[in-house]
């Protein structure tokens, strides 16, 4: 962090509040039931993608290319939402919802790994449902073992880095209020950084770079793959087979509308 608080070299003092207020719960009307049904969706998130890992790394006939990415977009899901509700139920169920600077950088930092992390992972879904259906021969050659694990390496690898360098920007940045009010239930990286007063450019810019690498590019890259398996299957496939072909993309438009309900 000290060379993006270095300011390239500038002895520049940015202000720091002690803490954040999050105030995503605050005077909604019965919100106790809203932490309820998120605590009862965290043990079945839990629960869920225990199962699904233990399964495939019990069953040898599901180590396959597909089934890596299954089994790490299962750990991703598992990892964001032990990262969002615990602490969420922590700041609003207790009345805690004060959060301390650190905390939130941290805070934010692992949810946004999460969410990038299950978008690629959607992302490496349709790349082998693609090469499955058009190069069907290619298959074996193509998605190996070896290149699905490089491919989630550095899945993880940019992930942490693109993140790393926007929690590094937001260590750039001061607020000049006192009590600095985050309007989301957890460490947004929007509000947050909305609320300083000196020059929030580069971290403006990088807000825009993160909702691209989240949202308009894995949706039309997925959009596209299946574009192009569409086409293919009209001119070789009956409709039966049509059918059991696209259903992975079940998989990948049931994940995604849970990634943005969480995030």
């Amino acid at each position: 962090m000290d060379l993006f608080n270095s300011a390239l070299g500038k002895n520049i003092t940015f202000v720091r509040p002690a803490y954040f207020i999050i105030s995503g719960f605050i005077g909604i009307p019965n919100a106790m039931y809203y932490y309820i049904v998120l605590f009862f969706v965290y043990i079945i998130s839990v629960v869920g993608n225990t199962v699904v890992m233990t399964v495939i790394y019990l069953d040898h006939n599901l180590w396959t290319p597909k089934y890596i990415v299954v089994f790490n977009l299962a750990f991703a899901d598992l990892f964001g939402t032990t990262a969002l509700v615990p602490k969420v139920l922590d700041l609003f169920l207790f009345n805690n919802n004060r959060i301390s600077y650190s905390d939130c950088l941290t805070f934010l930092f692992f949810c946004y790994v999460a969410v990038l992390m299950q978008v690629l992972n959607l992302i490496a879904l349709s790349y082998d449902r693609l090469i499955a259906i058009i190069f069907p021969l290619h298959y074996q050659v193509r998605v190996t073992h070896r290149f699905m694990f490089s491919l989630i390496a550095s899945f993880w690898l940019f992930a942490i880095t693109v993140m790393l360098v926007i929690v590094g920007l937001l260590t750039r940045l001061s607020f000049c209020k006192s009590s600095v009010v985050v309007n989301s239930y957890f460490c947004d990286h929007g509000p947050l950084y909305s609320q300083a007063c000196n020059d929030k450019t580069p971290t403006s810019v990088f807000a825009v770079f993160l909702i691209v690498i989240l949202f308009w590019f894995p949706l039309s890259f997925i959009l596209g793959t299946y574009v192009c398996i569409v086409i293919a299957l009209t001119r070789v496939a009956t409709a039966q087979e049509r059918v059991k072909a696209l259903k992975p993309a079940q998989v990948i438009f049931h994940w995604w509308p849970s990634i943005s309900f969480q995030y």
